[in-house]
């Protein structure tokens, strides 16, 4: 059985860590090089950064504060926002990333991630996908939350894994920053559906939090932001409890 990961994520504005509710009211939570070297001594499995404002800005990530925190950690490091083309990833991998994160530009464009999964490998590829519960189903939001679409969450995912996404990290726009848990019932459709893994966000506020997205969501992943940025919870504590419950988790 593959283990369960828990991935702290850095969303970065003006080279700031900063964090919301709901995608809104953001607030800075520290500098992104200390938080990421901080995790990555604690135990985080993986480190997502995520430049929140770079595609409605139209301009691209901040490569070099990437490569400023590659030199900081030892962990599998995840890079997205404003990526549009194979030149971009490049760039990305070259300053120290592992993954990259897509997202508005793959769904404006699906064929993206056709070029970027056979240059780079579907291992390298994540597809982010922010998500709203309305009218009985959840559906695509683009642009960092801003944009609604009339497509169907499960619809996107399916279509973006055939096309070479290696993996799906899901936000709950309705759970994002409330700490009242995750979206179970979005994250366990597409987990069950789809044959890559699935990281869990949006919602994280106490440690059964993340054993439920695991046990009844069957999440791969669980990502979370503000706890570990308020020193609400150290991920040390975290893997603990989750080893306690049975749940199969790397020290």
């Amino acid at each position: 059985m593959l283990t369960k990961r828990i991935i702290p994520c850095l969303d970065i504005k003006d080279g700031r860590t900063v964090k919301g509710v709901n995608f809104e009211n953001i607030r800075d939570a520290g500098d992104p090089i200390e938080l990421g070297a901080l995790y990555a001594a604690q135990g985080a499995d993986e480190l997502v950064f995520l430049d929140i404002t770079a595609t409605n800005e139209r301009r691209k990530t901040l490569s070099e504060l990437v490569t400023r925190i590659a030199r900081h950690i030892n962990i599998p490091f995840t890079v997205g926002g404003g990526i549009s083309s194979v030149e971009d990833v490049s760039v990305l991998l070259n300053a120290g990333a592992d993954k990259v994160s897509v997202n508005t530009a793959a769904f404006r464009n699906p064929q993206l991630l056709n070029d970027l999964s056979r240059e780079f490998g579907s291992q390298c590829i994540v597809l982010a996908i922010d998500t709203r519960f309305e009218d009985g189903d959840w559906f695509v939001y683009l642009n960092g939350g801003r944009v609604k679409t009339d497509i169907r969450t499960t619809d996107w995912a399916t279509e973006a894994v055939e096309r070479g996404a290696g993996e799906i990290l899901l936000t709950s726009m309705n759970n994002d920053g409330t700490k009242q848990g995750f979206a179970l019932d979005i994250t366990g459709r597409l987990s069950q559906s789809l044959n890559v893994p699935i990281i869990a966000s949006g919602g994280a506020g106490t440690m059964e939090h993340f054993a439920d997205v695991f046990e009844k969501a069957q999440a791969d992943a669980a990502l979370a932001a503000s706890i570990f940025h308020y020193k609400e919870m150290e991920i040390p504590d975290l893997k603990n409890y989750l080893y306690q419950r049975g749940i199969q988790i790397r020290f």
